[in-house]
C-alpha cells in the first residue's frame, strides 16, 4: 500500500493543476464584423424592400447574377455575381498561394483562430440565426439547433482533440522490419473545394472550412445559389477571425454562382467535399475523374425510424415529430420513413397526430411559429405530388398542422406538417427523398421485417431504433445498411463530433467529422526509418545481391519460413538454414559444421516430441 500512496498523491495533484489551469481564461480577442447589410433596418433592406417574384419555367442559371430573397416572405435581399470559370481559377490560385504560408502555421495559431470564432458565435447567436432564418425560412430554434450547436461542438472537439489526430501515428513494423520505425504522417492536401447545400448555410460553410484550415489547407467554398446572401455574410466572420490571427489573405474564399461555377471549382482544387443531391454528386464525380482528385459526397437520405412495442410511446412520439419537422423536414439526417410495431401502432399514430396538429407554420420572424417555410421555389409542389401518389395508392392523411399569417406571395413556400398512414413501399413517398415535413407511418410485426423494410431503400445515410431493451435496439441497428445509427435517439451522432458522418449507397461515400473527416483533408504519408540508426542499417544479404547466388531462392525460402512459419521448431530450423547460407558465403570452415550439428539436433527434437501437424505426442 505504501507504494501506491505517492502515485495517488501525484495523480491528485495533476488533476488539481489541470482544473486550476482550466479556470485561467484564454486571451481571445473580439472581432468586429460589419452586419449593416443584414440587419432589418439596414440600408440594403430599405433599398431592396420589395417582393421578389422568381421566374418560373426556366432555369436561373442564364442570369449572370444570383438573386436572393426570403423564402418565408419573398422579400428581395439583393444579388451576387455568378462567377465565371476564369474568376474561379483566379480565386483558387490565390488560395493556393496562401496555403503554402498557412501550412507552416503552428497548432497554437490555428487553435486561436477557432477560439476567436467560437467567442464570436456565442456572443452573436441571435444575429447568426436571424440571417439563416431569413435566407432559408427556418425558425430561430431550428437555426440554433442545426447551425449554432453543431458548429460550436465541432470547434470544441477540434480544440480538444484536433492536434492529436494530425500528429504522426506510430504503427508496428512487423517481423521482417522489426529494426525499423513505422509511422503515418498527415500533411495538408493543398486547396480543398467545397460545394455546399442551402439547408444549413452557416454550418455547411463552417463544417468543411474548420477541418480544412485546422489541418493546414486553404479552402474555396461555393455556396448554394439558394443561400448566397447568408453565405457571404458568414464569410465576413471567417475573414475577420483569420485577420485577427495574422493568417494570409485568401486562405478561405467563398464564391457564388451556378453549375458552371461549381464545375470550374472541381477542376481546379486538390479535393472536393460536396453536400447535395445524388444527381449532382454523380456529375461532380465525373468531373473529378478528369484530374483524379479525391471526393467526399454527402447526398442526403431516406432514414428509417423504427419503434418497437416496448417503448414509452409518448416519449418517442415527441422525438419522432422533431426528427421529421426539424428545419421543416429539410434535414439530410431527418427521419423520412417511420416503422412502428403493430401492437402500439394506433397509440403511436394518435400521439404523433396530437403533436402535429399543434404545430403552426408561418414566417419565422413575423410571429411565434413552430415551423418555417420551404426554402426552394416549387419544392412544395414536389411534396404535394409525393402525397398525391401515396393517396392514389391507398394511403390516408391522418393529421396536419395549421398555417399562420402568410403573405399571398409566399403561400407556395409553405407545406403543412402531415401524418400519413396506410403507406407501403410501392409509393414514391417511401422511396424518394422528400426533404419536407411529412411523416409516413407503416406497421411491422417482427424485428426481421423492420430490418428488411429499413434496408429496402437506395439510400443509406442513417437510422434511429427505439426499444425498451438497448440490446434489442443495437441488434436491429447493426443489421441496417447505413453509415449512422442512433439507439433510442434521433441524429445524436452528429452532435458527437468525434464520430465520422456519412453514408452508403445513394447517400454517398467518404466521411466528414471525427478523426476520419479531419484526416480526409490530408495527404496520408507512410514513413519508415531505421530504429537504431546509424548502428543498424539495411543491408542486402549476400545471396540475393546482384549477381544473385545459386542458392538465392533457397535463402529466400528459408527466410520466409523463419519469419512466418506456424511451428516454432520449423522456424528455428529455417533460421539455422538462413545463417548457414550466410556463413557459407563468408566463413565456410568450422562454422558450417557447428550450424549443421545444431540443425540436426533441432530436427531430432522435433521428430521426438512433435508430429508433422505440430501437436505434442503423448509417448
Amino acid at each position: 500500500m505504501a507504494f501506491w500512496w505517492p502515485l495517488l498523491v501525484l495523480a491528485l495533484a495533476y488533476a488539481i493543476c489541470r482544473f486550476l489551469f482550466m479556470l485561467i481564461p484564454h486571451n481571445v480577442p473580439s472581432i468586429d464584423v460589419d452586419d449593416s447589410d443584414v440587419l432589418e433596418d439596414g440600408s440594403q433592406m430599405q433599398e431592396n424592400g420589395f417582393i421578389y417574384v422568381p421566374p418560373r419555367g426556366r432555369t436561373q442559371q442564364a442570369d449572370p447574377k444570383v438573386q436572393c430573397y426570403e423564402p418565408a416572405t419573398m422579400k428581395y435581399l439583393g444579388y451576387f455575381p455568378a462567377l465565371t470559370p476564369a474568376e474561379v481559377e483566379e480565386r483558387v490560385a490565390h488560395a493556393r498561394k496562401a496555403q503554402k504560408v498557412w501550412a507552416k502555421s503552428s497548432f497554437k495559431q490555428r487553435r486561436q483562430f477557432l477560439r476567436i470564432l467560437l467567442n464570436y458565435i456565442i456572443k452573436h447567436q441571435q444575429l447568426i440565426c436571424e440571417v439563416s432564418s431569413r435566407d432559408t425560412g427556418k425558425t430561430m430554434v431550428d437555426a440554433s439547433l442545426g447551425e449554432i450547436m453543431t458548429t460550436c461542438e465541432k470547434i470544441t472537439w477540434l480544440l480538444s482533440e484536433g492536434e492529436r489526430w494530425l500528429k504522426p501515428e506510430y504503427r508496428s513494423s512487423g517481423r521482417s522490419m522489426f529494426y525499423k520505425k513505422s509511422k503515418v504522417e498527415f500533411h495538408p492536401l493543398g486547396v480543398i473545394g467545397a460545394i455546399v447545400s442551402w439547408n444549413y448555410p452557416f454550418h455547411n460553410i463552417f463544417n468543411p472550412m474548420l477541418a480544412a484550415v485546422f489541418s493546414g489547407n486553404s479552402i474555396v467554398i461555393k455556396v448554394s445559389e439558394h443561400a448566397s446572401w447568408s453565405g457571404c455574410f458568414y464569410f465576413q466572420i471567417i475573414q475577420s477571425a483569420l485577420a485577427a490571427v495574422g493568417a494570409p489573405e485568401n486562405l478561405v474564399e467563398v464564391i457564388t454562382g451556378f453549375a458552371e461555377t461549381g464545375e470550374a471549382l472541381v477542376s481546379s482544387v486538390d479535393k472536393v467535399i460536396f453536400v447535395g443531391s445524388p444527381g449532382v454528386g454523380k456529375m461532380i464525380m465525373r468531373n473529378a475523374a478528369e484530374t483524379l482528385i479525391p471526393v467526399t459526397l454527402e447526398l442526403g437520405g431516406k432514414d428509417a425510424f423504427i419503434v418497437c412495442e416496448d417503448v414509452d410511446v409518448n416519449h418517442v412520439a415527441h422525438i419522432a415529430v422533431r426528427a421529421a419537422l426539424q428545419s421543416s423536414g429539410q434535414n439530410c439526417a431527418g427521419a423520412e420513413r417511420f416503422y412502428v410495431h403493430r401492437e402500439i401502432y394506433s397509440s403511436f399514430v394518435s400521439e404523433v397526430a396530437k403533436i402535429v396538429k399543434s404545430v403552426s407554420a408561418g414566417p419565422p420572424l413575423a410571429g411565434k411559429y413552430d415551423m418555417g417555410g420551404i426554402c426552394l421555389q416549387e419544392h412544395s409542389e414536389k411534396l404535394e405530388s409525393l402525397v398525391n401518389d401515396a393517396l392514389e395508392k391507398g394511403a390516408e392523411i391522418f393529421a396536419r398542422g395549421s398555417f399562420g399569417n402568410i403573405s399571398e406571395g409566399a403561400v407556395d413556400q409553405f407545406f403543412l406538417p402531415t401524418v400519413i398512414v396506410k403507406v407501403n413501399h410501392t409509393m414514391k413517398l417511401m422511396q424518394e427523398e422528400a426533404f419536407g415535413p411529412i411523416m409516413p407511418i407503416m406497421k411491422f410485426s417482427t424485428d426481421e421485417e423492420a430490418v428488411m423494410l429499413a434496408n429496402d431503400s437506395k439510400y443509406g445515410l442513417g437510422c434511429a431504433v427505439f426499444s425498451g431493451s438497448q440490446g434489442r435496439a443495437r441488434e436491429i441497428a447493426s443489421q441496417i445498411h447505413c453509415g449512422v445509427a442512433a439507439i433510442n435517439d434521433f441524429a445524436s451522432n452528429y452532435m458527437c463530433q468525434s464520430l465520422p458522418f456519412g453514408g452508403v449507397k445513394h447517400s454517398g461515400f467518404g466521411r466528414f467529422a471525427g478523426a476520419e473527416g479531419l484526416r480526409a483533408c490530408c495527404l496520408v504519408k507512410s514513413v519508415v526509418e531505421d530504429r537504431w540508426w546509424p548502428f543498424i542499417k539495411t543491408k542486402i544479404p549476400k545471396p540475393i545481391q546482384y549477381p544473385i547466388a545459386e542458392n538465392g531462392f533457397e535463402f529466400q525460402e528459408s527466410l520466409v519460413e523463419a519469419l512466418y512459419g506456424l511451428n516454432i521448431w520449423d522456424r528455428l530450423r529455417a533460421l539455422v538454414n538462413v545463417l548457414k547460407i550466410l556463413k557459407e558465403k563468408n566463413h565456410p570452415s568450422n562454422v558450417w559444421d557447428c550450424l549443421q550439428a545444431l540443425g540436426n539436433v533441432l530436427k531430432i527434437l522435433k521428430e521426438k516430441n512433435y508430429p508433422s501437424n505440430g501437436t505434442k505426442r503423448n509417448d
